[in-house]
């Protein structure tokens, strides 16, 4: 009989007290790694940090990099509603938004985050099968928004697409660079012109 650490966890994404203990779960092991980072982070020390036996998180989650992805996928979601929340903003032009986003993004707090974004992107480019769930979305997800938010506002819907996905490719790439070299002032200063270019004189 497989140990409980070897059995695939279940669905436990719908409505009910389960979905909604993972959830609580997952939020706050997301709140602990922006916190706290990734190093020498396991799942016993996680547990009693937000108040739960590692089993729990074993029943939940199944193992480590399937609970890390889970993170990745909700920090970001959180950052596509906040994109959302910030393009809704009275007066905001859109440069002005994405430059509110690249801020919290570049947020040092938050370097644990990006740096174990790219680590487990790296695990599912090459195969790991508890990673490779990760690319589902990994670029549709933010394209479908940003599409849309340059055809609202006049754009070619070929044309906004490649836009948007220049634009996803453009911050991640800038986001990889400021973790690899740490020049804040060099990378803060491409986006900027990335943004004159993108946007224009905006």
């Amino acid at each position: 009989m497989a140990s409980t650490e070897d059995t695939q966890p279940e669905d436990r994404t719908g409505r009910g007290a389960e979905g909604d203990r993972r959830a609580q779960l997952l939020d706050a092991a997301v709140e602990f790694v922006a916190d706290h980072g990734i190093a020498d982070l396991s799942l016993r020390r996680l547990g009693a940090a937000i108040g739960v036996s590692h089993r729990m998180l074993i029943h939940y989650f199944g193992t480590k990099e399937r609970l890390l992805v889970e993170i990745v996928r909700t920090s970001e979601r959180r950052q596509r509603e906040l994109l959302s929340r910030l393009r809704l903003e009275p007066g905001l032009s859109p440069a002005d938004a994405a430059r509110l986003l690249w801020r919290r993004l570049t947020d040092p707090r938050l370097a644990g985050q990006e740096r174990l974004f790219f680590e487990i992107y790296g695990h599912a480019l090459r195969g790991r099968p508890e990673a490779v769930p990760l690319l589902d979305g990994l670029v549709t997800d933010w394209l479908e928004p940003l599409v849309a938010a340059e055809v609202a506002a006049g754009a070619d819907p070929d044309a906004a697409r490649s836009r948007a996905r220049l634009g996803l490719a453009t911050v991640r790439g800038l986001l990889l660079d400021l973790l690899a070299t740490g020049d804040r002032a060099g990378v803060d200063a491409a986006m900027e012109e990335f943004l004159r270019l993108y946007y224009g004189s905006d």
